[in-house]
């Protein structure tokens, strides 16, 4: 981790319908970390995800991508084009699984960057389904080919909505390797919403837990799950219901 801020979020609220379903007094994403998103259903998690991409504005408070205000507008081209957001239900396109695989890059011109692309289908154990139709593959497949199809383009922040939530043990550890590979190789900022606490211990440098939209702890993963400052997030942890 290098210290810089790569988000710096202050008073920041969201609402849907008049409903606020996110509050957040303050938190700071810096830049290289991993940061692990936990909490129940309905947390909040996927609506931050969504706000730290570019793809809502809050409805009041601070939010900086580095220097860049989202809180004011849209991120520019170049903007958008360092952060990739992987969907928990992410859409299959018309196609193969490589043409999927590809489709960011044909939309950035780079349309030669074969060797990236088969680097990455091999990596997620994909090369067996490259020729695939991309609307045939199972939830945990499309969940493979959504992931693939963001690394390539290798963002400098990763944004994940439960990457691994269709997928069976073995793939799991697959995506967690080549994640954290693809972070130490690029130094990228990862973002990784999850419901599985064992992930977070494996994965996170810091884990964030959210309950009803707001942010009760965020803290080292060690702290975090050993000693808590939170007695909600002591309870989280145990495993037992919190509200």
């Amino acid at each position: 981790m290098s210290g810089k801020a790569c988000y710096t979020l202050d008073a920041l609220r969201h609402a849907y319908g008049g409903r606020t379903v996110l509050s957040i007094e303050s938190l700071q994403v810096e830049a290289g970390e991993v940061l692990c998103l936990v909490g129940p259903t309905g947390a909040g998690k996927s609506t931050l995800l969504r706000l730290l991409a570019g793809l809502e504005r809050a409805a009041a408070g601070r939010l900086r991508f580095g220097d860049w205000p989202l809180e004011r507008g849209e991120l520019s081209p170049q903007g958008q084009r360092r952060i990739t957001l992987v969907f928990q239900r992410p859409l299959a396109l018309a196609g193969t699984v490589r043409t999927n695989v590809e489709y960011g890059l044909r939309l950035r011109g780079l349309r030669r960057e074969r060797a990236r692309v088969q680097m990455i289908l091999d990596q997620l154990g994909l090369t067996p389904l490259a020729s695939r139709d991309a609307r045939t593959l199972s939830g945990g497949e499309t969940q493979l080919m959504a992931l693939a199809r963001a690394l390539v383009l290798e963002p400098e922040v990763l944004l994940l909505d439960e990457p691994t939530a269709h997928l069976d043990p073995a793939r799991v550890a697959l995506v967690e390797g080549t994640i954290c590979d693809f972070r130490g190789r690029h130094g990228a900022t990862v973002v990784w919403a999850t419901h599985q606490l064992f992930q977070a211990r494996r994965v996170a440098d810091r884990v964030a837990l959210l309950l009803d939209g707001r942010l009760v702890e965020a803290a080292g993963a060690a702290q975090f799950f050993t000693a808590p400052a939170d007695p909600r997030t002591a309870a989280f942890v145990r495993g037992e219901m919190v509200y």
